[in-house]
């Protein structure tokens, strides 16, 4: 089977095809997604847009206080910017820890989230620092997205079906704040995470826990924010048994499957004891 492939030079022009074709219609950024899917037989598109060629969705800058990624950033972009390093240098790590240098050369961000698959590296990491997904749609359209709320279920998002992601926007952190993640993955480096845990977190002068943010990958059909982990620290003093009794309350938000990577049980297991350990390696 073939396929008609375009590659127009603006965002509208792509947003404009994408409306034209419709459920005809595909998006390849980077195309490691794109060419697993095809060639599993799993997607099978009429029509092609190509965005290599839109300028507008390049770039790792500051914006105010703000950090910046274009959607075609790629993984191995993000993972040596200076920029990136300086001001969320735990985002830095993310995308050092995504599958082998060769695919972090030609992933991109806006297709890894797009792909909305749950055990993906950067999703926890992004929701623990608030990003805000900028999107493109048709005839100019624009909207933001916090990231927590664009994925909705295994491989599907909010975005529109002649949506594209512009860009991510990362707020700055306040001052003294630690991160980190933690990806667990129990058998080679090239695989997804069974487990993975993102931590942010701030003390107070007094040493109590004034602001904390913990996500998690792989532990259910979209990234999971854990409420009742933040809600068990914020105001604490952190000590092992805090963070012990912490870590323990992300049994209640996660809801893993079994795969190939674990059984669901194993997986909760799991997700305490990275969690644990994410937390204490923040609260050091």
């Amino acid at each position: 089977m073939t396929f008609d492939y375009q590659e127009p030079s603006s965002v509208d022009a792509a947003t404009g095809l994408l409306a034209e074709h419709g459920v005809d219609a595909t998006v390849l950024a980077g195309g490691t997604a794109f060419a697993l899917l095809y060639r599993n037989g799993l997607i099978r598109p009429g029509h092609v847009v190509g965005l290599r060629r839109c300028a507008e969705l390049r770039g790792i800058r500051k914006e105010g206080d703000a950090l910046w990624i274009g959607a075609l950033a790629t993984h191995r972009e993000v993972e040596l910017s200076a920029t990136v390093r300086a001001h969320h240098p735990a985002i830095a790590e993310t995308f050092g820890r995504i599958a082998t240098v060769r695919i972090r050369h030609q992933a991109t961000v806006g297709g890894n989230l797009a792909h909305a698959d749950p055990a993906q590296d950067p999703p926890p990491t992004l929701i623990a620092f608030d990003a805000v997904v900028h999107v493109a749609g048709p005839m100019g359209a624009r909207r933001e997205i916090p990231i927590a709320d664009l994925f909705v279920d295994h491989y599907t998002t909010s975005l529109g079906p002649a949506e594209v992601v512009l860009g991510v926007r990362v707020p700055a952190v306040a001052a003294g704040t630690r991160a980190t993640y933690l990806k667990f993955l129990p058998r080679s480096l090239d695989d997804y995470a069974t487990v993975s845990v993102a931590a942010a977190l701030r003390l107070d002068p007094a040493g109590r826990v004034a602001s904390v943010r913990v996500a998690l990958g792989a532990v259910g059909p979209i990234p999971v924010r854990a409420h009742a982990v933040e809600r068990a620290l914020l105001g604490e003093v952190l000590t092992a048994a805090r963070l012990r009794d912490a870590a323990d309350a992300v049994r209640s938000e996660i809801d893993p499957l079994d795969d190939a990577r674990g059984s669901a049980g194993y997986k909760r297991d799991m997700a305490v004891v990275c969690t644990r350990r994410a937390l204490a390696d923040v609260a050091a």
